[in-house]
């Protein structure tokens, strides 16, 4: 599919691609941080949901990708806003939402925000509140400190170059916490989590299963599963829980 364009609400320019289907039932795809629309994942889910008949939308955050803006302008307020724009702008009818690390935090977010048409939640590695939870707690004093007083600090990372870490992104994040309190949704949830994961520990996304009230939920735990989930036989069982979900969600109707 093209890549297109629209301008959200907040006017940051927002890349996307889209297709629409006849089953009544689109897929969402909300990618991770610093991640975009092009990795492998998404790209077979968008094959597989053109032959399945389901409609599909994938978007980057601003500051990612095809997208305008600066990447480290952004917080978890924004690109929240960036999700809820894309999905109500280039959407229509019932949802699944398909969340990979930071984008199943977003998943969630967006799922609270439109909960009479997230029908499912499919989320890899799911990171909610990672940079409070996760990422705030792994920085060395000197880091944290230099957040704190300069308001920025280069993170190394394991696939590119070092990025920025604001402070506004480590507060704002802050106001969108959701694993201490229950998250409320009926609809089905599948949560693919690898134990070797580096980045998200299996234990946080336990945390997640913890807090949901569905009750048909689903947390696939693969042994030796790392964070991208990205190998052939992972993006298998993806689609094979994205099409699970959509059946459980037609004989739900």
């Amino acid at each position: 599919m093209t890549t297109q364009y629209f301008e959200t609400p907040q006017h940051r320019r927002i890349a996307f691609r889209r297709s629409r289907g006849a089953s009544g039932l689109t897929y969402v795809w909300l990618s991770g941080f610093k991640s975009d629309m092009l990795g492998g994942k998404v790209t077979e889910l968008e094959k597989w949901s053109k032959a399945q008949g389901h409609g599909f939308l994938a978007f980057d955050y601003s500051g990612h990708g095809q997208s305008g803006g600066a990447f480290e302008d952004g917080t978890i307020s924004a690109w929240r806003e960036d999700a809820l724009a894309a999905i109500t702008a280039q959407t229509e009818g019932n949802l699944i939402l398909v969340g990979s690390s930071m984008g199943g935090w977003m998943a969630l977010l967006s799922m609270m925000a439109l909960p009479e048409r997230v029908k499912g939640l499919v989320l890899i590695a799911p990171a909610p509140d990672f940079t409070e939870k996760l990422m705030w707690p792994e920085f060395s004093r000197e880091a944290q400190a230099e957040i704190t007083e300069t308001g920025m600090h280069l993170r190394p990372s394991d696939y590119g170059d070092p990025y920025p870490i604001t402070r506004a992104l480590i507060e704002d994040g802050k106001t969108w916490s959701i694993l201490d309190k229950p998250i409320s949704f009926d609809g089905p949830v599948r949560i693919l989590q690898g134990m070797q994961d580096p980045d998200v520990p299996w234990k946080h996304a336990e945390r997640l299963v913890t807090a949901m009230t569905s009750e048909d939920l689903v947390f696939h735990l693969i042994k030796d599963g790392d964070h991208r989930l990205s190998r052939p036989q992972d993006i298998a069982r993806l689609k094979a829980t994205c099409g699970e979900i959509a059946e459980v969600v037609r004989t739900s109707a």
